[in-house]
């Protein structure tokens, strides 16, 4: 039983990333865009949203955490703080 729980999380893991899933030449111009923000945060809370990218729990210079909303340009479109 534990066995068909945990093949059916792995397959089901995929299909429920594949909407917001970001690919690996767009995460990394993003973190670049990021350091040139003086800001840092985990890759994986990085998510595709309403054409631009939703960035969570972004930390930049000063310590302050934010949410960050870039468009597909990456350009910074919002940002709340935390």
């Amino acid at each position: 039983m534990k066995r068909i729980a945990l093949l059916l999380a792995v397959m089901a893991g995929p299909a429920m990333a594949g909407s917001h899933a970001v690919d690996q030449d767009t995460v990394e111009r993003i973190m670049a865009r990021l350091a040139e923000m003086e800001c840092q945060m985990a890759p994986d809370d990085i998510e595709m949203e309403d054409g631009g990218y939703d960035l969570d729990d972004v930390i930049c210079k000063g310590g302050n955490q934010f949410d960050i909303m870039l468009d597909a340009d990456l350009n910074e479109v919002s940002r709340r703080a935390e």
